[in-house]
């Protein structure tokens, strides 16, 4: 193969800039051995004049470095208007730098000590970004729609994504579920080949993250989308009841059965059933499931005649149904029937990059539904959603965007509009940081991840530096340092 066909074969060209030599071979190593072309550069000043090349889709660089920092790095893609990608790596306590790095228009930031999974996520993340950068259908896009430049702060990052979002309508996202993530592209992948067969799909997540969007999306994306979808929630129907509500039963069943009634199974009939949280059923109910699964026949309560239908089963649960298998709280048979097809919605914590277009999109939905002309949110304010946790996931986003929409009205959202949960949380993590003091922060953080890294190798110190990139005399200066000897 020739040099040209095996840069094609290459899933991206990478620049790596970092003064220390252990970490730059380390990154290069792992990232040439996952298809990735990649030219390390010790020297920021050499790294500088590689990038004026134009020629890579992913810069990472360290922060703090001799002669050009990690920040001036940034800055240089961003101003000459390369189409590089620019990921910051910065060591202990130095989350305000990393903030700033992304203020400048890095794509992500990874704290050291780091681990290579997490920078191959993020290097994905960022070649389906760069690739999206890429179309020219979205420059034109892009072009037209600089008005909305004033809706976000100063990030590249987050005024892309908010330009962005009606171009993503098409290629990242299915009936109103949004993400630029790698997580949520691998979401969007198993719909894509799932959607139009009949293959039982089971979709976990917690609560919040979208599965009743996911089976919809599933359906409509089918070719039963002509026929209804049915959804049943088994968590909010009691046990009792639920069985007729799937059945049906016939008049005279039971006492008030005054007539005949068509369960959900014969409603759902050509079409799709969604059994939500189904690790809420009960081990009885279970049982008669799997007979509907594996005949697609059953009979209504009180009835002797089989009726059979052509249905499509997508079940949903927050639960881990693996340990309740095991725990003897849902059937093996089942649950392997059930889950033909997995698909899970990772937690909005770990997609934090969707964050900004999600925004947009449900502040545009609510501006619309409420009648308001509220344009956008002020740095402070961006800053406190990104930080924050969402316990209750992308439902919870939604709620705040329409609250502080319905609230405000109109003009630009600043920290004092958000939820007073989310800013005075800020709030007391700043006081803490006066009462306790940087540096017995940062004491604080290295002691806890060395005894992490001991503990994980049972005490062997030059074990423990090579987990933490460091060498072991370093280590050990850390460690009577920190008085830890």
């Amino acid at each position: 193969m020739d040099k040209s066909a095996d840069n094609e074969a290459k899933k991206g060209r990478i620049i790596i800039v970092d003064d220390e030599e252990s970490i730059l071979m380390l990154l290069t190593e792992f990232l040439r051995g996952n298809g990735y072309e990649v030219d390390p550069y010790i020297d920021s000043k050499d790294a500088l004049s590689a990038l004026k090349t134009g020629s890579y889709q992913i810069l990472i660089t360290d922060l703090s470095m001799p002669k050009i920092d990690g920040l001036q790095l940034i800055s240089y893609i961003q101003k000459e208007y390369l189409n590089t990608l620019g990921i910051v790596i910065t060591g202990y306590g130095t989350m305000e730098s990393a903030i700033t790095a992304m203020r400048c228009g890095a794509f992500d930031y990874i704290l050291k000590p780091f681990k290579l999974e997490d920078i191959l996520s993020t290097i994905e993340s960022a070649i389906y970004y760069y690739k999206l950068l890429k179309s020219e259908n979205i420059k034109k896009e892009l072009s037209s729609k600089a008005s909305l430049m004033r809706r976000f702060s100063q990030s590249r990052l987050l005024l892309e994504n908010a330009l962005l979002k009606d171009c993503l309508k098409q290629k990242y996202s299915f009936n109103n579920i949004i993400g630029v993530s790698l997580g949520m592209q691998k979401v969007f992948e198993l719909i894509e080949k799932v959607a139009d067969t009949n293959a039982t799909t089971l979709i976990t997540g917690e609560s919040g993250v979208g599965k009743e969007l996911v089976a919809k999306a599933i359906h409509y994306n089918s070719s039963r989308k002509d026929n209804p979808i049915v959804v049943v929630n088994c968590g909010a129907i009691p046990e009792n009841l639920l069985e007729s509500e799937l059945f049906g039963y016939e008049k005279g069943a039971f006492t008030g059965a005054y007539n005949t009634k068509h369960g959900k199974f014969e409603v759902a009939d050509k079409g799709t059933i969604f059994l939500d949280e189904i690790g809420d059923m009960s081990l009885s109910l279970q049982v008669k499931l799997l007979r509907v699964l594996q005949e697609k026949t059953f009979e209504r309560i009180g009835g002797s005649k089989t009726i059979k239908v052509d249905i499509r089963f997508i079940a949903a649960t927050n639960r881990d149904l693996e340990k309740m298998v095991k725990e003897g709280q849902f059937r093996e048979d089942l649950y392997y029937r059930l889950n033909v097809v997995p698909i899970h919605i990772p937690p909005l914590r770990e997609r934090k990059q969707d964050i900004p277009l999600l925004i947009s999109y449900f502040l545009e939905q609510s501006n619309r539904i409420n009648d308001a002309r509220v344009e956008g949110f002020d740095d402070s304010a961006m800053e406190v959603l990104m930080a924050y946790e969402y316990p209750g996931n992308v439902r919870e986003l939604n709620n705040i965007v329409e609250r502080v929409v319905v609230i405000k009205k109109k003009g630009v959202i600043t920290i004092e509009d958000l939820p007073e949960k989310l800013w005075t949380l800020k709030e007391r993590e700043q006081q803490i940081d006066i009462q306790r003091g940087y540096e017995t922060l940062v004491t604080e953080f290295e002691k806890a991840i060395i005894m992490k890294a001991l503990k994980e190798t049972k005490g062997v110190k030059s074990k423990a530096a090579s987990i933490l990139n460091i060498n072991r005399t370093t280590l050990i200066e850390k460690m009577k340092r920190l008085k830890m000897e």
